[in-house]
C-alpha cells in the first residue's frame, strides 16, 4: 500500500518500534530528532508494503549541510535468508532459474527470500529450500551476514549453506522454471564468465568456498 496519510505518523511509529534503525554514529549522518521536513521536503513513511518500507529520514551531512535520505527497510522485522544448497556433503551445488521482475529477465540464482514473522533465521532458510526447490533441509550451516546494498537497504541478510539429500518440483508459482546441480567449480565459472550475476549467488558461494565446504578447486 502507498502511504497517502499520516506518513509522519508511521515514521514516528517505527522510531519508537525499532530505535536501533535510528542510531547515531559519531562522524557519520546523523538522523535528526523533531524534524518534520527539511527545506520544504517532508520526511516519513513514503511507501509500505507487506515486503518492504521506504522512509525518507532527516538528516546532518558531516560538514554540517542539512538534508533528507531515502532509505529502504526490511518490513517484516526480520532478515532475508540466502541459501546455498549442497549435494553429497558439496560435491555439487543446486542452482536455479528464476524469472525476475525487477529486471525482466531470467537469472541463474539459489533460493532466497524475505524474512517471516515469528520464523528464526535458520527455519526461513529451510522453508525457501522446501518452496523453490521442493528440497528438505538435512543440515544448515551460517555463513554470516550481508548487507547487499548498503547506500540504500537499511537491512541485511542471512547466509546458509544447506545440506539436502534431492531436491524436487521447482517453485514454479514463484517464476522458477528449473532447478539443476553442478559441481563446484562449474558453478564458479559461470560466476567468472557473467552467467551468473545476482549478487547474493556470488556472495554464498563465496563464503561457502572459503569455509571449506564445497568440493574441489574453484
Amino acid at each position: 500500500m502507498t502511504v497517502e496519510h499520516d506518513p509522519l505518523e508511521h515514521y514516528l511509529k517505527l522510531r519508537r518500534d525499532h530505535p536501533g534503525l535510528f542510531l547515531n554514529q559519531p562522524g557519520g549522518i546523523e538522523i535528526l530528532d523533531g524534524v518534520t521536513e527539511v527545506d520544504g521536503v517532508p520526511v516519513g513513511v513514503v511507501y509500505r508494503d507487506p515486503y518492504v518500507t521506504i522512509v525518507r529520514d532527516p538528516v546532518r551531512f558531516p560538514d554540517g549541510r542539512r538534508g533528507t535520505y531515502i532509505r529502504l527497510l526490511d518490513a517484516a522485522g526480520a532478515p532475508g535468508v540466502v541459501t546455498l544448497p549442497l549435494l553429497g556433503g558439496g560435491a555439487q551445488v543446486v542452482l536455479l532459474e528464476h524469472y525476475r521482475h525487477a529486471t525482466r529477465d531470467w537469472h541463474v540464482e539459489v533460493p532466497r527470500g524475505f524474512g517471516t514473522p515469528g520464523l528464526s533465521a535458520p527455519e526461513n532458510a529451510a522453508k525457501e529450500v522446501a518452496e523453490e526447490i521442493g528440497a528438505t533441509a538435512r543440515g544448515i550451516v551460517p555463513l554470516g551476514r550481508l548487507h547487499p546494498d548498503s547506500g540504500l537497504a537499511g537491512g541485511h541478510v542471512e547466509l546458509y549453506a544447506v545440506h539436502v539429500d534431492g531436491c524436487g518440483e521447482p517453485g514454479r508459482r514463484e517464476g522458477i522454471r528449473r532447478v539443476f546441480s553442478v559441481p563446484p567449480a562449474e558453478a564458479e565459472d559461470l560466476v567468472r564468465t557473467g552467467r551468473i550475476t545476482d549478487a547474493f549467488t556470488i556472495a554464498v558461494l563465496t563464503r561457502a568456498r572459503l569455509a571449506g565446504l564445497l568440493a574441489g578447486e574453484a
